[in-house]
């Protein structure tokens, strides 16, 4: 399992070994060790998984304020997706900026996205299967999001906005500058 940097180093690619032959494969995806000495030193507590039908989907830009703020581990199980963090941490050198991912079920590639960032993907392919694992439980009460087309963001998403498929919630979230809920960098973070 190789632990890579991004642009934005607390955002982490994950790339699992995978070893193939004649009867197909096999593939430690997940070794709390390994991460731990890459930094990611962190205890999964849920795991979620979705489907999304069509190309175009846009999911997010979703985040959970303390004390349910959730640390994020994500691969795609079929078809593929631009994944993006963006840094909410008031304080970082990095606040207000993004990473983006491609993950795909070919190049079983894995995104870290720790606490502090609002999270979101738009499916490249139809029937998209995406599973990811969570550091802290579902909280609705504690659930924010950023709306995801925010041209101040400067994603560079595959899909525009007239022909995203969006949920109605999703659509409503706020623009950047009227975020009114964001995340103090911590000492441990600017350290690590």
């Amino acid at each position: 399992m190789k632990v890579l940097p991004t642009c934005i180093p607390a955002v982490k690619i994950i790339r699992p070994a995978k070893y193939s032959d004649q009867r197909g494969f096999f593939s430690e995806i997940y070794n709390k060790r390994k991460l731990a000495e890459a930094g990611v030193e962190l205890e999964f507590v849920q795991d979620n998984h979705s489907l999304s039908v069509s190309k175009g989907v846009v999911r997010g830009l979703h985040y959970q304020i303390p004390p349910f703020a959730q640390d994020k581990l994500i691969r795609v199980l079929r078809g593929s997706v631009l994944d993006v963090a963006v840094d909410l941490r008031r304080g970082s050198p990095t606040f207000r900026q993004h990473v983006s991912v491609h993950l795909s079920a070919d190049n079983w590639t894995q995104v870290f996205i720790p606490r502090g960032f609002a999270h979101g993907y738009a499916t490249l392919e139809p029937n998209t299967e995406v599973f990811y694992k969570v550091s802290n439980y579902y909280s609705p009460e504690s659930e924010r999001g950023l709306f995801w087309a925010d041209p101040e963001l400067g994603i560079p998403w595959p899909v525009s906005p007239v022909e995203a498929i969006v949920s109605e919630r999703d659509k409503r979230f706020p623009l950047f500058q009227e975020l009114r809920d964001l995340f103090e960098l911590t000492d441990e973070q600017r350290i690590g």
